[in-house]
């Protein structure tokens, strides 16, 4: 064991004496940083009200058909993987609090350019810019979080990170119902512009100043934050200039977490989740739901109030419980979603519209009006079990398992797959749709969802209550 080893594992910042901080400042500096997620999730729900809209307009007014509505559902994803591995440099060289004001940028710009869309290519370009920011957002801000945030707390202000998200996409399906797509897209500029005020206030993270070797300013962070700087431990750290080398692949706290990091964001896209997401209206039409914006909404909801129970109970149920229980609830959901498929895909005599605001004496006495129900609900358990684990803690756990010294890399790849995965199963997923049949596409996520439930059990270690650097020791086996 090489000493810069026995370094790394001690705490960089951890009480001598076993105090918990007690400082409010540092729930501020998350939020701050959160609003960065918020951006990514009205970027990620704008187009589920926009593309209805877009196709029905008229010229001179930018029009999208099928195959350009596909494209501008997806192409965001493909931004967001570039900005990943942008991110992921930017991490370790501009520092984690420069890296989410830099992403402020795309977002404003991207939006804007949308709002003064004169054909589909401005659109599409728009769409880039935002995907561009949302995959540095969606890095850098849960590695912030996880490092100003202490062990007590980590769980609950790193879920806050999906919670944002959540509710950045229920903004744009509320918003969407009022608004014209040209004034929707003026809305998205409003959270990054509030998160590049706020994050100018906030101090870079103690942990990156410390390995910049800036011990006082790390110090005025630390009582910002917390509250307090007095009887905290600062032991000397390893150089992290030394860059990323493929040797260290074979290090054991290196591949363990990167195989771990990489899996469970394969996992998450696999789940269908995006697709769901993105063409949320499309399926419910599908399920013939009469109101299917309404049930959108509905959806979204749910997903955040899930989120938000995820978020309460994370430090105390811990990770690994959670994304089994989120898996095994997204199984049988999936499969029944997939069965109400199956049995409706006999023809026009299986109609089975459902108006949740009519009564129900005035419902027309229909044998399969009961099975629209189990497609509503279906859907609702999909996105409760996912809200619950496998939507937050992905992210929490990549901002949590990898040593500082490949951090910026490491993340970086993680988003990349994250976000490649997610344009893959975006863009495919009506093409899914049409070579399986509904049933059979959302029967092959269910099966995803079973791999993803033994992966939990068996691959995944418990973090809750452990300090970064102890969750480090533990992948190198110390």
């Amino acid at each position: 064991m090489v000493p810069e080893d026995q370094e790394e594992s001690q705490p960089l910042l951890g009480p001598s004496g076993g105090s918990v901080p007690r400082g409010r400042r540092v729930f501020l500096a998350a939020f701050a940083a959160a609003l960065g997620p918020f951006s990514f999730g009205f970027a990620l729900g704008y187009s589920s009200p926009a593309i209805p809209s877009l196709q029905r307009d008229a010229p001179p007014a930018p029009r999208l058909d099928d195959d350009a509505a596909s494209w501008f559902g997806a192409i965001v994803t493909l931004g967001a993987a570039a900005g990943g591995v942008l991110g992921g440099w930017l991490l370790d060289r501009a520092g984690r609090k420069l890296s989410l004001l830099l992403c402020t940028m795309p977002f404003v710009v991207g939006f804007a350019v949308i709002t003064a869309a004169q054909d589909v290519w401005m659109l599409l370009g728009g769409r880039l810019l935002t995907g561009l920011a949302c995959g540095i957002a969606s890095l850098v801000a849960p590695v912030y979080i996880s490092e100003i945030a202490y062990p007590a707390v980590r769980g609950l202000l790193g879920s806050c990170v999906q919670l944002m998200v959540v509710t950045g996409i229920l903004l744009a399906y509320v918003a969407g119902s009022i608004l014209e797509w040209r004034w929707l897209a003026v809305l998205g500029c409003v959270p990054p512009s509030l998160m590049l005020l706020l994050m100018c206030c906030m101090p870079e993270t103690p942990r990156f100043l410390l390995t910049q070797h800036k011990r006082q300013e790390a110090m005025a962070a630390l009582q910002f934050l917390w509250g307090s700087e007095q009887d905290w431990e600062e032991p000397p750290t390893r150089d992290e200039h030394q860059g990323f080398q493929l040797a260290q692949l074979r290090q054991p706290g290196v591949y363990k977490p990167f195989i771990i990091g990489i899996s469970l964001m394969a996992f998450q896209q696999l789940s269908g989740i995006n697709a769901v997401m993105f063409y949320a209206e499309t399926i419910f039409e599908k399920a013939k739901f009469k109101n299917s914006s309404l049930a959108s909404i509905i959806m979204s909801i749910i997903q955040v109030l899930f989120t938000a129970t995820a978020a309460l109970v994370m430090d105390r149920a811990g990770r690994r419980l959670l994304l089994t229980l989120s898996g095994v609830i997204m199984v049988f959901s999936t499969s029944a979603f997939g069965a109400y498929f199956k049995l409706t895909q006999g023809g026009p005599n299986n109609s089975s519209h459902v108006d949740l605001f009519m009564p129900i004496s005035t419902q027309p006495v229909d044998p399969s009006a009961g099975l629209a129900w189990l497609a509503v609900g279906s859907m609702c358990f999909f996105i409760a079990g996912f809200a619950l684990g496998w939507g937050p803690i992905p992210w929490l756990l990549m901002s949590e398992i990898f040593p500082l010294h490949v951090k910026g890399v490491a993340t970086g790849i993680c988003v990349l797959t994250n976000w490649l995965m997610a344009f893959l199963v975006t863009k495919e997923f009506s093409y899914l749709m049409e070579v399986l049949r509904p049933y059979g596409a959302f029967w092959l996520t269910s099966t995803f969802c079973i791999f993803s439930v033994l992966f939990a059990v068996f691959c995944v270690p418990e973090t809750k209550g452990k300090t970064l650097e102890q969750i480090t020791a533990h992948f190198e086996g110390r």
